[in-house]
């Protein structure tokens, strides 16, 4: 009998361990079993750095307009975390357009950058063989109508350098009727071009018409001549020098890197001299702090600060490709240098006439000529 009990109770005990191995599992953990490699969550790929090419038809190191350029776009690389590369082409003119053509065939870049008006046509004939890039041109527009499939890859700025140089000669023409050391009776300022080109002719425009309305005759007491040269500061020297012969106190410097010559005879004469593109005494104090002295003012084209606006518009995507933009005293991209020389050596009522005068051309009340018609 108990043979038989303990036989059955054997059956029953390997019977219950068959039915427990085939029962459901139990409920999986809670923490989930790493996913394989094909299933693992995909990761964002690092943004593209923006690529910019600024081709420089000249040579750094003006204090002026191309340093002016160049400091907008090292302000752009460091804010916007770009890469900007520079390519000095030269002051000869004619590798300007094989420079060009060379940059856009053959370095790496979304953007490429030109300057000034003598490579508008060259940046015409470039930019439609490359669609898919995108291309600047600043103090200069490309002529859109005449460029293949409409320069729609191009935007355009320019400056009304008329109005800030409008500011210069209306200060250059109320300065040289004050009293004071440096100044002679004969009310006679100067301007020393680059080149006798359109662009350089509407800086004159405006300075003339400034001193216009500062009481000078433009015709007799506005002295002007052209350097044929962005490169030649013994020969702006000369040319100032000439000037304050002829009994001119203060000659406005738009020729570039020939303009440093303009301000070594102001401060070999004792006379004076106004800027242009960059605030020059700020920049030339640091090496030569008497002659920023000699420095009045500066008509500031605001190169740097336009490129710096351009690349930002361009980065959120609003920059109005395949348009000019044309940019004054009220956008800020011309106007005078308010700096310390300028505060120590201007009497409050020429301050006084400078700033009402910055205020009536925004608003419109001064007209001023300009060389392009």
């Amino acid at each position: 009998m108990k043979r038989n009990l303990f036989f059955l109770f054997s059956i029953l005990v390997i019977a219950g361990m068959i039915l427990s191995a085939c029962a459901q599992p139990a409920a999986a953990p809670t923490t989930a079993p790493a996913p394989t490699a094909a299933a693992a969550a995909p990761t964002t790929a690092p943004a593209k750095k923006l690529k910019v090419v600024h081709l420089v038809n000249g040579v750094l190191g003006d204090k002026s307009f191309f340093d002016s350029a160049d400091a907008g776009m090292k302000k752009a690389a460091q804010d916007f975390g770009i890469e900007v590369k520079t390519i000095e082409a030269g002051i000869d003119p004619a590798l300007w357009q094989p420079a060009l053509d060379d940059a856009a065939a053959n370095e790496d870049y979304d953007i490429l950058i030109v300057g000034t008006s003598q490579m508008g046509e060259f940046l015409q004939a470039v930019a439609p063989k490359y669609p898919d890039k995108k291309f600047f041109i600043y103090d200069m527009s490309v002529d859109y109508a005449a460029c293949g499939a409409g320069c729609k890859n191009v935007y355009s700025m320019t400056y009304k350098q008329n109005e800030g140089s409008y500011l210069a000669g209306l200060y250059a023409g109320l300065m040289t009727q004050q009293k004071m050391d440096g100044l002679s009776a004969e009310k006679v300022i100067g301007v020393v071009g680059g080149q006798d080109i359109p662009v350089i002719n509407d800086f004159i425009v405006g300075y003339k018409q400034g001193a216009k309305d500062a009481g000078l005759d433009p015709e007799a007491n506005v002295i002007v001549q052209y350097a044929g040269s962005w490169n030649d500061p013994a020969k702006g020297k000369e040319i100032t020098k000439a000037m304050y012969q002829q009994g001119a106190d203060i000659v406005f410097q738009v020729a570039g890197g020939t303009g440093v010559g303009v301000f070594e005879a102001a401060q070999e004469d004792g006379h004076y001299a106004i800027g242009v593109d960059s605030d020059q005494a700020t920049i030339i104090e640091a090496t030569n702090p008497d002659q920023a002295k000699r420095i009045l003012t500066s008509m500031m084209k605001n190169v740097g600060d336009s490129l710096y606006r351009a690349i930002k518009l361009h980065l959120a995507g609003t920059l109005p490709y395949g348009k000019s933009e044309g940019l004054g005293i009220a956008a800020g991209g011309v106007g005078l240098a308010y700096n310390k020389y300028y505060d120590q050596y201007t009497p409050a009522d020429v301050k006084a006439k400078i700033a009402q005068a910055q205020k009536d051309v925004i608003a419109g009340k001064i007209k001023i000529d300009t060389a392009y018609k």
